[in-house]
């Protein structure tokens, strides 16, 4: 007669099972204890992606937004059309511009003159320095790296970290670069710097796009120079093949 319920399995079922579980564990601790790439891999594929990106941009045009506030009011407003030249070099051909404010005669005309001179000159020193950071430079990238001045933020676990690179442009500065864990692509950029002096400090947040084909540009630019209540604003937009 024979015995109702669930026959007991052989010693060798019992082997493989086992056997099998194992090898299960062992593959996803071996995913689990993966480990994440060293700063100097991090680095180097930063370098690739921004050398790639500018290369790519040389094949395109776009326009170039720029709105200088004071104080949080509106001071200027200019439109460029930007492209790179058969020599390599960036162009940039006026489209439009918001006029200037007529000047008031007698002496309060001259001394609103001279504080808008020198108003003017603070705020190309401030577009100049705009221009040392963005887009990072791979050389200057690595210099920084090698001079042991970079590391490594975890911003959000597993899907962003932060590159910061000290002593970027200047002495004490900071330039902060975010990248997406999943994409490698570079989110955002963030820069602690000054002008004059260490105490004329001026920051920059720069928010990055990315093309059909892959290619990295600086969308939007916020440049903020504290000492004189100065917002500079940049935005890229508009970018097509050039002809």
């Amino acid at each position: 007669m024979h015995r109702l319920g669930r026959q007991t399995e052989s010693p060798a079922f019992w082997a493989l099972a086992g056997a099998g579980a194992l090898a299960l564990l062992c593959g996803q601790s071996a995913l689990a204890q993966a480990p994440a790439p060293t700063l100097e891999q991090r680095v180097v594929a930063l370098k690739t992606s921004l050398a790639t990106s500018q290369a790519n941009l040389r094949q395109y045009e776009w326009i170039e937004t720029t709105v200088v506030s004071l104080n949080g009011e509106e001071k200027s407003r200019k439109q460029q059309r930007c492209y790179y030249g058969a020599d390599g070099v960036l162009q940039k051909v006026l489209l439009d511009a918001s006029s200037p404010a007529a000047t008031k005669p007698g002496l309060r005309g001259r001394i609103i003159a001279n504080k808008k001179a020198e108003l003017t000159a603070y705020m190309q020193s401030a577009v100049g320095l705009v221009k040392a950071y963005v887009p990072p430079d791979p050389l200057k990238i690595q210099a920084v790296k090698d001079a042991g001045n970079a590391s490594i933020d975890v911003v959000d676990p597993g899907k962003a970290v932060r590159i910061n690179f000290k002593n970027y442009q200047l002495p004490g500065d900071n330039l902060g670069v975010q990248i997406d864990m999943t994409t490698n692509r570079i989110t955002n950029l963030g820069v602690a710097s000054y002008l004059d002096s260490p105490q004329d400090i001026v920051t920059l947040a720069v928010k990055m796009g990315t093309l059909n084909d892959g290619t990295s540009y600086a969308s939007d630019i916020t440049l903020t120079a504290q000492a004189k209540n100065l917002t500079v604003a940049v935005q890229n937009t508009g970018y097509h093949k050039s002809n």
